[in-house]
C-alpha cells in the first residue's frame, strides 16, 4: 500500500507534463498575430545607430521587406543571424531590425563585430512597437508586402526551411 501511495506524486508530475506538452504542441498555430492582412502600424523611434534620428513608418520604404525583431541576449538571434546576412549578401529582400528591449552599444557592438543584415533597425527599448506588433519576445519575423501589409509572421529563428515554407512564396507575387 505504501508504494502505491509513493507513485501518487509520479503520477500526477507525469499527467501534468503530458497536458504541459499538449498546450505546447501547436503554439506556433495559437500565436497568429492579430497584424496579418493588416497594414504595418505607425510608430516614431529612435534609430538604433543614432538617438538623434528618429525613424518611422515611411522609412520602411523598400517593399516587400522583412521586419526582424532581434536583441542581443536573445540567443536564438544569434543562431539565426547568419541567415539574415546571407539574405541580404543575395539581396533577396531588404531587413529592416527591430533591436527589442536591448542595451544600445551592446547592440551595435554586436552589428559591428558580426556583420549588420539590416537596412537599419529601430530601438525599441520600452517595446511599444513590439507591443503593437503582438511580439511575445525575439526573435519574431515579419514579411511585409509591396503594398505595405503584414502577410506572414514567424516566430522563432528564420532559416533557409523556414524562408522556404513561410516567406519565399510571398516574392513570387
Amino acid at each position: 500500500m505504501k508504494k502505491t501511495l509513493d507513485l501518487i506524486p509520479l503520477i500526477i508530475f507525469l499527467a501534468l507534463i503530458l497536458v504541459l506538452f499538449t498546450f505546447l504542441s501547436g503554439r506556433e498555430d495559437q500565436l497568429e498575430s492579430v497584424l496579418v492582412d493588416k497594414s504595418f502600424p505607425e510608430f516614431s523611434l529612435t534609430s538604433l545607430s543614432d538617438e538623434s534620428s528618429f525613424k518611422s513608418k515611411k522609412d520602411i520604404s523598400e517593399l516587400p521587406a522583412l521586419v526582424n525583431v532581434w536583441a542581443t541576449w536573445c540567443i536564438a538571434c544569434r543562431v539565426e543571424h547568419p541567415f539574415l546576412m546571407k539574405l541580404k549578401e543575395n539581396s533577396t529582400i531588404k531587413i529592416y531590425g527591430l533591436n527589442y528591449k536591448d542595451d544600445r552599444v551592446k547592440a551595435l557592438d554586436l552589428l559591428e563585430r558580426d556583420g549588420n543584415p539590416f537596412e537599419f533597425s529601430i530601438y525599441d527599448f520600452e517595446g511599444r512597437l513590439a507591443i503593437d506588433l503582438g511580439v511575445y519576445g525575439a526573435p519574431e519575423t515579419f514579411f511585409i508586402d509591396k503594398e505595405g501589409i503584414v502577410r506572414e509572421r514567424h516566430v522563432g529563428v528564420v532559416d533557409e526551411k523556414v524562408w522556404q515554407e513561410k516567406f519565399a512564396q510571398y516574392l513570387d507575387d
